[in-house]
């Protein structure tokens, strides 16, 4: 009898999976196998007769209708519906918002790398990139970060351009005044800024993002839109937006931020509006905002709009200088200059036309965030995470080639090279994973999953680049000054982990937690389904979910088991890149398997082990930073000095993502299921992938160290000042110094180790009096001495650090700042 329900299994599972056609053809072979098998043990006809009915009777209990929803969904039903957790409207318009894109490929196990082929690489208009050339170039140019830093703030000359050339209304229709641009240039623009200075950056990123201008493209009426969005294209207002409260942060549908519906008088008259009291904090731009949003709880406890008492989040659009509203002093994020600060109002009362979208909107406000955040955290802070990237890699490369010690560039030492390695590789995967969500977002995409991913993985790896960036500078970058190219990213690197969603949290909560439930084919389904009470929905869901598990497990056992050499990719891949196809192939089937183990056998439980949903949500992020990777190396033409780049980055995402799969298996509840887990499903022939080998590694950081088109495409959109007083452009003069003067340095080498020049009576201190004897010794001649003095004067100029007198109190300046800012001025 157990060889007969086991047998039913593989049927039962084709069947489930790919529908009853494969059936009959088993069925057959079945019929054969029992016959066999009767004659061979001596059964005789009629216990093989009955053995076929047994077979058959099990089967007819999962592929005729009514018997198995009578039998077994009916009952798996109860259970679920049992076990299923209440749910808050909040959460499920959490849960529910934005769409499914590439991460719903990778979760279903069998990712169609066609699709991913077809969908174009971003590339921007002649009009955007005309922007990116000038406007925002010079952007750049008026901005000195030390400047800023000291003066706490812009330049006043610095506000009224951001103004003046639209920066603030870069996503608003150019039928409203603004630029219109998509999210791709968005996110261009922002990565640039962000290689010159944070506070140009910040200032220009949050008005394009998740604030009053995208929610009221989205849900405003066409009287808010008409007043609004044109003053808000031509800086003629400042926007802000307040969510986060001193007592929800990351749980941010818990602002305890409440209004109550109730009339009151508004332009001397009575009108019909709600009566809020706030108290926000970490709101960028709010100490020079005009206007701000506001999310609240709304309640209407007389049912004066004739609906529920308990309204919901809500959103609403107020002046900053409302009667009641309290914008309070600013904050100072790490010595960042862009502004941030609280709002505070006590009783502030506001006519219900200032909720965004009219009273008709009451209490959406919660769905209105969950559809719009997808967006703005697709290009904010992966944009200006990853131009940090870049210019880490740019400056830092320059600097390890140009710098000596021990009479050789430091950035031929191994130690030196294996940072400047992780900073090259990280950068060019951070900019493919910003450049194809983006990218996503024109394709009118909303990838909530996927948003998520890139902010937590970018920004945790633009840490580890300016990190390593700072060990390879050493003493230059510790002392701040005008000359410190690094430091202010090296103090504000924390500011992206911690805000929009803390990366702990991310990571261990969202990036498994709502992915299971949006990416997976069948999750949401069985949910709404067993919400309802539906037994037909529930029982189509149900068992295509058991067939995709089993699927899922046999694929990956059998791609396991073959080192899935034999997994169909596209014929015009690269060919260097195939075998991360295939095995990628490999980790979907094997993480969509284990996922569905996860939940089936934790149930409820998997969202409280949250070490285990994090690992998950790594395997989930690493294929899809992976996938991001590949894409780029093939849109960008495959350029064969690049691959050094693309192979060490996929390489450190497939070891990342084994540990991440021994991280769930090693501490999953069931051992047996580990057991079956390690060694028969996911790592049935050991674990193919090792570290990035330093042969690898160290292409990857030779590319860092001398000019190439291929550095040029890593760091494209990094500002390059043309004056040397400026400290990358000091490095960039210095770099070609320094490798035109090379061969002088060599010549001077073996003339020494030939005899010919001997240096022993030099005794002045002077570093550089070695070349002028070597000049009055015919060792090199004037114009070699010229290169030589050259690189010489840049690289003092790159190595020195800046001084000041022993009383300078760095914080005078803040603290002598007017009343009223550069921005305010402006505004006024």
């Amino acid at each position: 009898m157990t060889w007969i329900l086991l047998f039913s299994l593989p049927p039962l599972a084709g069947a489930l999976a790919y529908g009853r056609a494969p059936l009959f053809a088993w069925l057959g072979a079945g019929l054969a196998w029992l016959l066999a098998m009767g004659g061979a043990a001596g059964w005789g006809f009629w216990l093989t007769l009955f053995a076929m009915a047994v077979f058959a009777g099990v089967l007819s209990v999962f592929l005729v209708d009514s018997l198995r929803m009578k039998w077994l969904t009916s009952r798996i039903l109860g259970a679920f519906r049992a076990t299923l957790p209440t749910m808050s409207q909040t959460e499920k318009d959490a849960l529910e918002a934005g769409t499914v894109w590439w991460e719903g490929e990778l979760f279903a196990g069998k990712p169609d790398w066609k699709k991913l082929q077809a969908y174009p690489w971003p590339t921007l208009s002649a009009e955007e990139q005309a922007f990116l050339d000038n406007e925002t170039d010079e952007l750049c140019r008026l901005t000195h970060d030390w400047e800023c830093t000291r003066h706490g703030d812009m330049p006043a000359e610095v506000w009224r351009y951001i103004k003046a050339k639209g920066f603030l209304g870069m996503i608003i229709p150019k039928e409203y005044g603004g630029k219109g641009f998509s999210a791709y240039a968005h996110s261009q623009v922002v990565t640039k800024l962000s290689t010159r200075s944070s506070a140009p950056a910040v200032t220009v990123m949050v008005p394009n993002s998740l604030g009053p201008a995208e929610l009221l493209l989205h849900y405003g009426t066409p009287e808010q839109k008409q007043h609004y969005l044109p003053r808000l294209a031509t800086g003629q207002e400042i926007p802000a937006f307040a969510l986060t409260s001193p007592w929800a942060g990351s749980d941010a549908a818990s602002i305890p931020d409440a209004g109550v519906v109730c009339k009151g008088m508004w332009n001397g008259e009575e009108v019909l509006g709600m009566r809020v009291n706030f108290d926000k904090r970490y709101i960028t731009l709010a100490p020079v905002c005009t206007v701000f949003g506001l999310a609240f709880h709304l309640h209407d406890p007389e049912r004066l709009l004739g609906g529920d008492e308990v309204l919901g989040i809500t959103c609403a659009l107020i002046p900053h200088d409302h009667p009641g509203v309290d914008i309070g002093r600013r904050h100072f994020p790490l010595n960042a200059v862009w502004m941030n600060g609280p709002v505070r109002g006590k009783d502030v009362f506001v006519p219900l036309d200032f909720i965004i979208g009219g009273p008709k909107m009451a209490g959406q406000g919660w769905r209105m965030l969950m559809e719009c955040l997808a967006a703005g955290r697709s290009i904010s802070l992966p944009g200006s995470n990853t131009g940090m990237q870049k210019m880490v890699a740019r400056a830092v490369g320059a600097y390890a080639r140009v710098r000596y010690q021990f009479k050789t560039a430091i950035g031929r030492f191994e130690g030196v090279e294996e940072a400047l390695t992780r900073i090259g590789a990280n950068t060019y995967l951070s900019d493919a994973a910003r450049v194809m969500t983006a990218g996503a977002i024109d394709l009118g995409e909303k990838p909530s999953v996927v948003s998520a991913i890139v902010k937590y993985h970018v920004t945790e790896r633009a840490r580890q680049t300016v990190n390593d960036g700072m060990d390879v500078i050493g003493g230059k970058g510790i002392c701040l000054g005008p000359q410190n190219f690094l430091g202010r990213a090296y103090q504000q690197i924390p500011v992206g982990i911690t805000v929009e969603g803390a990366n702990i949290l991310t990571r261990s909560l969202i990036l498994f937690g709502q992915g299971a439930i949006r990416c997976h084919p069948y999750v949401l389904a069985e949910m709404h389904s067993a919400q309802k009470g539906d037994m037909k929905a529930f029982d189509k869901a149900l068992w295509g979910h058991v067939g995709f598990t089993v699927s899922n497990a046999a694929r990956a056992l059998i791609m396991g088991l073959t080192g899935s050499h034999f997994v169909k990719v596209p014929g015009d891949v690269a060919p260097e890149t195939r075998r991360y196809y295939q095995q990628l192939t490999r980790f979907s089937a094997a993480f969509a398997f284990i996922a569905d183990l996860s939940m089936g056998t934790m149930g409820g439980a998997l969202k409280r082990k949250e070490k285990l949903s994090a690992r998950l949500g790594d395997i989930l992020s690493l294929m899809y930073l992976a996938s991001a990777t590949l894409k780029r190396f093939e849109s960008e033409g495959r350029h064969g000095a690049d691959a050094p780049l693309m192979h060490w980055a996929i390489w450190d995402c497939m070891f990342r993502i084994q540990q991440a799969f021994e991280g769930v298996i090693a501490n999953f509840p069931n051992k047996l299921f580990a057991f079956v887990l390690r060694r028969v499903v996911v790592f049935p022939l050991g674990r193919p992938y090792v570290v990035p080998s330093d042969r690898l590694g160290h292409k990857v950081a030779a590319l860092l160290l001398e000019p190439s088109p291929t550095r040029d495409r890593l760091t494209s959109d990094v500002h390059l000042p043309t004056d040397i007083e400026e400290p990358v452009g000091a490095l960039e003069a210095a770099l070609a110094a320094t490798i035109a003067a090379e061969p002088v340095e060599a010549k001077l080498k073996d003339a020494r180790r030939q005899g010919r020049f001997d240096p022993r009576n030099l005794a002045s201190g002077d570093v550089d009096e070695i070349w002028r004897v070597a000049l009055h010794a015919g060792v090199i001649d004037e114009r070699e001495f010229a290169l030589v003095e050259r690189r010489n004067q840049l690289r003092n100029k790159v190595i020195r650090v800046d001084d000041f007198p022993y009383d300078l109190d760095l914080g005078a300046a803040v603290r002598a700042m007017p009343e009223r800012s550069p921005a305010q001025q402006v505004s006024a």
